[in-house]
């Protein structure tokens, strides 16, 4: 067994842990041992099916020391007039450029792909089975908490039956040429990117089935823009977001006043819906989604056959033959509102989301925390961690998370500054930058001030309604 010390022991590459090991070589004089199954830097990106784009603009994605894409405001498309998102691809170059030129270079990081961790500070290599014993000076950093699952690796909950053509979309451009019928099994992003591909290609939307158990309420990607042209639709749809949880009456409330302020889109608006998985879409993308209208929602599938879905129910739904099904259900992250650990244990970071759905910023952060204070205690208390939302209900307790966390950092000196520039954070740089000459500028800024701690107080009335 090989021996090897370092001061940190990092498992796994995915945006999580390099956001937090960018910060760290920031921020101190660390050393860091990385730990992967992949081959490459990206995580399950690596996997990831070929026409996925970031659901964010790329200016806020990936490491804090270097950006993303190019600033470009795309001309054409459902993206048309907001900021580059970078595609698969892309994100994969970028995160191996950024191993490559800035981890290893530093000489501070030691990178060990193809390698499974076993615990305890050892690893070994799945193509030899040498084996290594890491001295960790102060902490192992878990970098898999959230165990994402995409198409490519996730296992079906439903049977096919022989005969039966499913794939998933990492097949999809391959295999649709074979057929002139769709149908699309999950409610998910994954499920919209999959039919957005399918229109924007030439598909008929009238052959275009969609198995939808659960509809969504939705992000309007207007509202996440950065800089100063976008002001008003993401700092301002934020103050409307506060105004709104000050005011709702009810969670359905709450969301329905989003959708009014224009923050919030759903495909159907007869439908109220159930799920809320920080999904960030375009009104471009929603309008082509409603090109489809044999939208099937009796429920998840159990079984795939030729011309019969049957339903975990026992449902039994008639199809058309001769259909090509692409596999969409795959859970981004299992939502557990009760799996959620301290940050900072003894011997252990375990990374999670601290502005949630943001959790790169959310590692880069605990990286920030890491090199900079010393107890445990005073670490956690900077990083509480904030659920990932499965439903409109666990999002008021996400959002009682970020705005709890978002005090404790503006009381902090330090932190506040750090994060106002750190650009992974887009709103936070966006008020930094606000034009104190504008009365349009400032009237924003002074309804959030306004109106952040009553939001606050009756989303704790709403979450205890809801859960009552």
């Amino acid at each position: 067994m090989q021996k090897l010390e370092a001061d940190y022991l990092i498992i796994g590459c995915g945006a999580v842990s390099m956001a937090f090991a960018d910060t760290l070589l920031s921020e101190s004089d660390a050393t860091m041992i990385i730990v992967d199954e992949r081959h490459m830097p990206g995580g399950h990106w690596n996997d990831a099916y070929p026409f996925v784009r970031l659901h964010q603009p790329s200016a806020y994605y990936g490491v804090a020391s270097k950006e993303l894409g190019s600033q470009r405001i795309d001309r054409t498309g459902s993206n048309k007039g907001f900021y580059e998102m970078a595609t698969g691809a892309e994100v994969l170059a970028y995160f191996e450029q950024v191993m490559r030129e800035r981890f290893l270079l530093s000489g501070r990081v030691q990178y060990f792909p193809m390698s499974s961790y076993m615990g305890d500070g050892r690893f070994r290599s799945l193509l030899s089975d040498r084996e290594y014993e890491v001295a960790v000076g102060k902490s192992v950093v878990d970098g898999t908490f959230y165990k994402t699952s995409i198409p490519a690796t996730h296992t079906p909950k439903f049977t096919v039956e022989d005969g039966v053509k499913c794939v998933i979309p990492n097949d999809l451009p391959r295999e649709a040429s074979n057929f002139k019928r769709f149908t699309v099994l999950g409610g998910g992003k994954t499920g919209m990117d999959a039919a957005v591909w399918l229109l924007e290609n030439g598909a008929d939307p009238d052959c275009i089935s969609w198995v939808c158990p659960r509809d969504s309420w939705l992000i309007n990607r207007s509202t996440t823009q950065p800089g100063s042209r976008f002001f008003k639709q993401s700092v301002g749809g934020f103050a409307a977001q506060l105004k709104a949880m000050k005011e709702a009456d009810s969670v359905e409330d709450m969301f329905e006043r989003f959708e009014a302020a224009g923050t919030m889109l759903r495909i159907d608006p007869t439908i109220t819906p159930t799920m809320f998985h920080y999904a960030t879409i375009s009104q471009g993308e929603v309008d082509q989604l409603r090109r489809i209208r044999n939208v099937l929602r009796q429920g998840r599938i159990a079984t795939v056959g030729s011309e019969v879905l049957v339903t975990e129910s026992e449902e039994r739904i008639r199809v058309e033959p001769q259909t090509l099904y692409i596999d969409c259900t795959a859970t981004a992250v299992e939502f557990n509102i009760d799996e959620v650990r301290p940050v900072f244990q003894e011997g252990l970071i375990t990374l999670q989301a601290l502005r949630a759905p943001v959790v790169t910023f959310s590692a880069a952060v605990a990286a920030y925390v890491e090199a900079h204070y010393e107890t445990n205690k005073e670490k956690n208390k900077l990083c509480a961690p904030v659920v990932l939302a499965d439903n409109p209900t666990q999002y008021v307790a996400s959002l009682i998370g970020n705005m709890m966390n978002q005090k404790e950092w503006s009381q902090n000196k330090e932190i506040r500054e750090w994060t106002n520039n750190c650009r992974l954070n887009p709103l936070g740089t966006t008020v930094r930058d606000a034009d104190r000459e504008s009365p349009e500028q400032m009237e924003i800024l002074m309804s959030i001030k306004e109106n952040s701690v009553p939001a606050v107080m009756n989303l704790y009335t709403l979450l205890s309604k809801a859960q009552s």
